[in-house]
């Protein structure tokens, strides 16, 4: 028997349709608020646009596994026409969503086609929760989770503003505890150098006095000297 890749390609295409249907909730929200070109107002239209186009191609890859079925034989798949016949209005509810959200999205009316198309599949059996009709209270559930959504990516953002002062107030404090040990290593120099100035002034206050007093002994002998010899001069001229 054949594999069936329907369910996998469905389970995937209601995500996506939950995914669709916060973005339009926000989409709309935001959209009753704020003026045409309004900054958050194109966030939330280009997310319900790449959204749509995601779900559109999930949608093709389902649409083609009907088509495999269709043509191999729903008994090859062990299923029966009713369910084949399902499936194909399914896929076409889906579709019917999906244009009827980029009509809004592109603020456009929805074609009578389309509502017709969704008024004809709304009690399809495949169509489950998501595909009730959209009163306000649909609405104000959407509009409340999206607002959960925001409030949790701004704690994360906060989460992440404080690890980041956190991170830079321990390398505030690594850097002045380098800074505080500079200051100490330049006190010991400054301590050392007016011990070695001190020392040095010692010195060459010992330096001069040695050399004042070899100056005045030098000055004595010479004296002495000079007196010898004087007196050797008159003995000389006496006795002559």
């Amino acid at each position: 028997m054949s594999v069936d890749p329907y369910h996998t390609v469905q389970s995937e295409i209601q995500s996506s349709l939950a995914t669709a249907e916060q973005h339009r909730a926000s989409f709309l929200r935001i959209r009753s608020t704020a003026h045409e070109g309004n900054e958050e107002l194109e966030w939330a239209r280009n997310e319900l646009k790449a959204t749509l186009s995601a779900l559109e191609a999930d949608l093709e890859d389902l649409e083609e596994s009907v088509k495999a079925v269709e043509t191999t034989g729903a008994r090859m798949f062990g299923l029966d026409d009713r369910e084949v016949i399902q499936r194909r209005r399914y896929v076409s509810h889906i579709r019917g969503e999906i244009e009827n959200m980029r009509a809004e999205v592109e603020g456009r009316p929805q074609s009578d086609s389309v509502r017709t198309l969704i008024r004809s599949n709304t009690h399809s059996p495949f169509n489950g929760a998501t595909h009730e009709p959209r009163d306000e209270g649909h609405q104000a559930e959407w509009a409340r989770q999206e607002q959960q959504m925001m409030i949790q990516q701004q704690d994360q953002t906060i989460n992440s503003i404080a690890g980041t002062l956190s991170t830079i107030a321990q390398q505030a404090g690594l850097m002045g505890s380098e800074i505080q040990e500079h200051n100490e290593m330049l006190e010991d120099l400054d301590h050392h150098v007016d011990r070695t100035d001190s020392k040095l002034s010692d010195a060459m206050r010992k330096m001069r006095k040695f050399v004042r007093e070899i100056e005045e002994t030098k000055s004595g002998w010479c004296i002495a000297i000079l007196i010898v010899v004087l007196l050797i001069l008159l003995a000389a001229v006496i006795l002559v």
